[in-house]
């Protein structure tokens, strides 16, 4: 809801605030926490940080490709708005 209402920031924090529950409960390879991890990203990047939304991206593109495999659509976004990302952080 925070996401919808435009509040940026307030996702980021639910999110981050979410994580450490879903890894315990579903370990780092589960598909909820790659997903919160992009969201995470995501996030981190619409509060103004596209260096930091390159540098989550990053580091979830390689667990996407060992967990879901190259073609995954959830793995092919993330490679996308890693570029994304890296264009808005002036890296061309």
């Amino acid at each position: 809801m925070r996401a919808k209402a435009g509040d940026a920031t307030g996702a980021l924090t639910a999110y981050a605030g979410l994580l450490p529950h879903v890894l315990r409960l579903g370990g780092p390879d589960h598909h909820l926490t790659l997903s919160i991890r992009y969201n995470l990203a995501y996030w981190q990047g619409e509060t103004g940080d596209a260096a930091g939304a390159v540098t989550a991206y990053a580091e979830l593109l390689p667990d996407m490709l060992r967990v879901l495999g190259p073609d995954h659509p959830d793995t092919l976004t993330t490679r996308h708005d890693l570029a994304y990302w890296q264009g808005k952080a002036g890296d061309r």
